[in-house]
């Protein structure tokens, strides 16, 4: 948010940047085709454009795109911007364009998330990665909990209202912020829909519970706590606690 205090942006993008940057910078595997859904005004496109890579930004928003190119051209990056989302994904980039895919944060909005992974698979090429981030739904029901929203967190405890948890069903929508994912969820998905997964990052497991004044006032404090996020994120007792999970798949 553009509001938002630089140590504290800095601490929630922080490990998702390093699980991507193995990937990015592969020894011999020279430039490749990146495609960002949903990737907005480019924040991260124009950092792995950079790296050397092609990248290519899918958003549904004409001033996201134009903020886009103001972007690119200030950091003198190329990089291509195109008007859609996943439901047009295939008519605007076509199948096997791409050799790593960001989706980030849109998994949460779309109206069936199977459908969506099954188009991404479409558009991977053979080998290719998929990098997920998406909410995740038990850090949201402390989180409302904590707010004294004691019946939207009761509400957000299953996917499946009134049953257990059911990992292969979809999670339904919880308010604004949509769908939220448990790991067993996620990596359900992610697997149904011909991915191979390989790593889930806890993501945000501390830095939306530090004070900002804190960061902002305490002199070492936000590389602290971004080597706390880093220390945890692969810890899978973690997990549950995040705010959101990283989920790094191939295309077999």
């Amino acid at each position: 948010m553009a509001n938002e205090p630089a140590g504290r942006g800095s601490t929630r993008t922080a490990v998702v940047w390093s699980g991507l940057e193995p990937v990015l910078d592969r020894e011999g595997s020279g430039a490749r085709d990146v495609l960002d859904i949903g990737g907005g005004t480019g924040g991260l496109a124009v950092r792995v454009g950079a790296l050397g890579h092609r990248v290519t930004v899918v958003d549904p928003s004409p001033d996201a795109l134009a903020a886009l190119d103001r972007r690119a051209g200030e950091h003198d990056v190329a990089v291509t911007g195109r008007q859609g989302d996943l439901s047009t994904l295939l008519d605007v980039v076509g199948p096997d364009s791409a050799d790593v895919v960001l989706c980030h944060g849109v998994l949460e909005v779309v109206d069936d998330p199977a459908a969506a992974l099954a188009t991404l698979a479409h558009v991977v090429r053979a080998g290719g990665v998929l990098s997920l981030l998406v909410a995740q739904r038990h850090a949201a029901v402390v989180a409302r909990a904590m707010a004294g929203h004691f019946q939207q967190a009761l509400a957000m405890l299953d996917p499946q209202t009134g049953s257990g948890p059911h990992p292969a069903d979809p999670p339904t929508p919880t308010g604004r912020s949509g769908r939220r994912y448990s790991h067993d969820e996620l990596t359900s998905l992610v697997g149904d829909a011909g991915f191979a997964v390989d790593t889930v990052h806890a993501i945000r497991v501390f830095t939306d519970l530090v004070p900002g004044s804190l960061l902002d006032l305490e002199p070492g404090a936000s590389a602290a706590l971004v080597e706390l996020e880093q220390a945890v994120a692969t810890r899978p007792e973690y997990l549950p606690l995040a705010t959101q999970l990283h989920l790094l798949a191939h295309r077999a």
